[in-house]
């Protein structure tokens, strides 16, 4: 039997393992034109996807006139999850990839996002994958640097005593493909539709090896990786 190619695989969550963002981006769009800056889901997206809400205080000041407080972060972040509570499912495809992973690979698997911890935690139960990581899971929220640095893969692959070179990252957005290929890893991107993902092009411009559509897909890709696309 053909050795598998990589040592570790270390997911993104949001978009990746679960269908979060159009949740998301809804109830920042709603809060953001509270604020008096009336935007599209579409446009939030866009502006927001593969970001901390935090890190994007100066834009949301500038377009509202109204300076971002602690308290209107916790308001998001509950607001938030209440939606997701209720709304949240999975990326098709994505807790049997998960599973068939973890066993191919003896458990080196994690979970690297640049979400923080509770949310990512949160979405991981609720689509019944979170046992499956073994508590490898990471926030760059909690580290030096987030996204699109690459400390949170960093973290992942040295929990799983796995050389970042020897680690495949799977990815949806820019930012978080510039992480994995800052971190030294491969990073293959996720793209099933146009719609809360960043383009196939956009993400090869990145830095990923491979783009790929459909998640019950993806261990037979890496399994199979000889890298050459």
């Amino acid at each position: 039997m053909t050795p598998f190619p990589f040592d570790a695989v270390l997911f993104d969550c949001d978009g990746v393992l679960v269908d979060s963002e159009p949740i998301v981006n809804r109830v920042l769009a709603e809060m953001l034109g509270e604020l008096g800056w009336a935007i599209s889901v579409a446009e939030t997206t866009r502006l927001f996807i593969g970001k901390m809400v935090r890190d994007e205080a100066a834009l949301i000041e500038q377009r509202t006139g109204v300076r971002l407080t602690q308290a209107w972060l916790e308001q998001f972040r509950a607001r938030r999850n209440r939606a997701l509570e209720r709304e949240l499912a999975e990326i098709a495809g994505a807790p049997m990839a998960v599973r068939a992973l973890q066993r191919m690979l003896d458990g080196r698997i994690a979970v690297a996002s640049g979400a923080d911890l509770a949310k990512v935690k949160m979405q991981l139960a609720k689509i019944g994958i979170l046992d499956c990581f073994g508590g490898h899971v990471f926030s760059g929220q909690d580290l030096p640097r987030s996204k699109p640095h690459p400390d949170v893969y960093l973290a992942a692959s040295a929990a799983l005593g796995a050389d970042p070179t020897r680690c495949a990252v799977i990815e949806d957005t820019v930012i978080g493909t510039m992480a994995g290929v800052a971190a030294g890893a491969t990073v293959f991107g996720y793209n099933p539709n146009p719609v809360g993902h960043a383009g196939s092009a956009e993400l090869r411009r990145a830095g990923a090896a491979h783009v790929f559509r459909d998640m019950a897909e993806l261990p037979s890709l890496l399994a199979g990786w000889t890298g050459v696309n």
